[in-house]
């Protein structure tokens, strides 16, 4: 598997651009997305391990959780993250993960949720990239995506951030970031699973909250 990020592309390939104006917790939360989606897409190079070990903790589970990462970017370097990543999420065969709804719902790959993913995509304008080979329920696309509806990169109407999580995140997702935390070739992306499974909690309690 090949990196995953930024594999949609809308109808003139425009897949930012701000459509509307987000306030700032939706900033700071796009961009908690657009991590983890990058985390997930691919392993991390040099820049990011950089960038992560100079992230600040802040307080409570967040904050914790983003600590922890720092250290770990800190503990490891691009030669060893690659082969954790390449061990977790490709191996031989396959990796230790499998980051797709279809398979965290249904044991499969390949089946019902992706054909929902496909569905809201279509009604979003997203279209695939054909020259990658990896499905559109991988998580690490639908966290890009969930990154854009936080941003306003879509003409998307209120409330379609909710449905989307509900529908394709929140029902699986907090499980694959619980065995990503306890992963037996995990090191640095054990701290990738403390961090999103803490912010998919939660994401899940503002949009009940909200509902």
């Amino acid at each position: 598997m090949g990196s995953v990020a930024s594999v949609m592309a809308l109808p003139g390939d425009e897949v930012s651009g701000l459509v509307g104006v987000p306030d700032e917790i939706d900033v700071l939360r796009a961009q908690q997305y657009d991590l983890l989606a990058a985390l997930l897409g691919r392993a991390p190079d040099a820049a990011l391990l950089a960038a992560l070990a100079a992230l600040e903790g802040g307080d409570g589970v967040l904050g914790g959780q983003t600590a922890a990462l720092r250290r770990a970017a800190a503990e490891t370097n691009v030669a060893a993250a690659e082969r954790e990543y390449f061990a977790l999420f490709i191996g031989v065969g396959r990796g230790e993960l499998l980051p797709y709804a279809s398979y965290y719902l249904t044991g499969f790959l390949n089946e019902r949720p992706l054909a929902r993913v496909r569905e809201d995509f279509s009604a979003l304008g997203i279209e695939r990239d054909e020259s990658m080979c990896e499905p559109e329920d991988h998580l690490a696309i639908l966290l890009e995506v969930m990154a854009g509806l936080a941003a306003g990169r879509f003409d998307a109407e209120p409330g379609l951030q909710a449905r989307f999580f509900a529908r394709h995140i929140e029902p699986w997702a907090g499980r694959f970031f619980a065995d990503l935390e306890t992963a037996q070739a995990g090191r640095f992306y054990r701290a990738v699973g403390g961090l999103g499974r803490a912010f998919i909690e939660i994401e899940a309690e503002a949009f009940a909250m909200e509902g």
